[in-house]
């Protein structure tokens, strides 16, 4: 199968839309399929050597490090009609995914979306706060247009995104929920050298006996990261081996950073910033429990990492996690503060029933895996195609003429 895949964002840069597009196109290519990229690039189109991946001129949108493209870039249209593509598999409503439409319409190629952000929960960058009940009556419209009308099949993560396209936005049409898949393995701790975390652990000045909690991920407003850095000033007082780890970059990092001196626990928060991908899987090694306290996810990636990495997580309760988190086998869901500083004091005092979390955690982690991603993709590629006419002996000699 001829695949292509447009998104607005694509590894080197990293986020969790980058990481599952990553995934999903390594799998389907071990698997024997033809995956082409087409995705956003600084200045200039760059076209690489295998001729798989097109990078299209792009401006900033001033939200992280987000570019957006010309809606029809002329130049790419040729290289993408030669690609001769069975399927357009669009992980953006905008910029490339807006492109991706105008493709699958111009050469009848079916339509597969993957729904992955929750608009409404990300307004506040571009409104500023002015206007916020009409800009997401705006996003409402504009994501039911694009999901609805205009893609053959529709593939969410969630039961959480499900539930906002049928319940809320109420869409009449067939939903996939395909979970994001990861590539587990590295994650485990088995394939993370012990040489390489000693040092880690050396250089940010980390004790055995300090018990390590990990956040990882957009230091941003929506993410809540203030929850955990204001719980952890609570915890501090009663075990000031406590250390929580923040690893990210984002928005409002200097302002946590702030926080973090007002509470006067600077020493026990360690904001390690943005770090290189190939070196993500490390932190996880580190630490004794993962938490999160965002509510704005369609599913979190990080929280599937955390346990291929045998670390059981503290997550807030909701639908993101829900389906993830299983109480007290893999983890705790905490509804507030308050819950969540009860949750970790506890298990601080109890290694025992940590330890017990972390096999679940590890078998969790392992029904993500990316291969069972990528299957279940195919299974929504083909639906879209649908049933295929056996071609004829002429059928295949014009279709080698069109090639060349």
């Amino acid at each position: 199968m001829r695949i292509g895949i447009f998104t607005d964002t694509y590894p080197p840069y990293i986020n969790g839309v980058s990481t599952s597009i990553a995934m999903l196109e390594k799998a389907l290519l071990k698997k024997g399929h033809q995956v082409f990229i087409v995705t956003v690039n600084c200045e200039n189109y760059s076209y690489n050597d295998d001729g798989r991946v097109l990078r299209i001129p792009s401006i900033p949108i001033g939200i992280y490090d987000y570019r957006i493209s010309g809606v029809y870039p002329i130049k790419a249209v040729s290289i993408i009609k030669n690609w001769h593509l069975d399927v357009i598999h669009s992980q953006t409503e905008f910029g490339m995914g807006i492109f991706a439409r105008i493709i699958a319409k111009q050469f009848k190629i079916p339509l597969v979306h993957t729904y992955h952000t929750m608009y409404e929960d990300y307004i506040h960058y571009i409104t500023k706060g002015y206007f916020m009940g009409p800009s997401k009556k705006i996003v409402e419209h504009l994501t039911k247009f694009y999901c609805d009308k205009t893609a053959t099949e529709l593939i969410v993560p969630t039961q959480k995104a499900y539930n906002l396209f049928k319940e809320k936005y109420k869409v009449d049409r067939n939903i996939h929920i395909v979970p994001t898949g990861i590539e587990v393995e590295r994650f485990y701790r088995e394939n993370n050298p012990l040489d390489k975390v000693n040092n880690l652990r050396c250089k940010l000045n980390l004790t055995e006996d300090n018990f390590v909690i990990l956040s990882l991920g957009r230091i941003a407003q929506e993410k809540s990261v203030d929850l955990l850095i204001e719980a952890h000033a609570k915890i501090v007082k009663k075990n000031n081996k406590a250390i929580l780890i923040i690893v990210g970059d984002g928005p409002d990092l200097e302002n946590y950073k702030k926080l973090a001196c007002k509470l006067k626990i600077d020493k026990n928060v360690i904001f390690v910033g943005k770090v290189p991908w190939d070196d993500v899987n490390l932190y996880y090694q580190l630490a004794d429990l993962f938490a999160t306290a965002s509510r704005t996810e369609t599913q979190g990636l990080t929280v599937i990492e955390a346990m291929a990495a045998s670390v059981p997580v503290v997550a807030a309760n909701d639908e993101s996690f829900r389906d993830v988190v299983v109480e007290d086998l893999n983890g705790k869901l905490f509804e507030n503060k308050k819950e969540y500083i009860n949750i970790i004091e506890n298990l601080m005092s109890n290694r025992d029933k940590i330890k017990k979390m972390t096999t679940q955690a590890r078998n969790t982690a392992d029904m993500h895996s990316s291969k069972y991603f990528a299957e279940q993709a195919l299974v929504v590629y083909r639906k879209a195609i649908g049933p295929q006419k056996k071609k004829t002996f002429k059928d295949k000699i014009m279709k080698l003429f069109k090639r060349r």
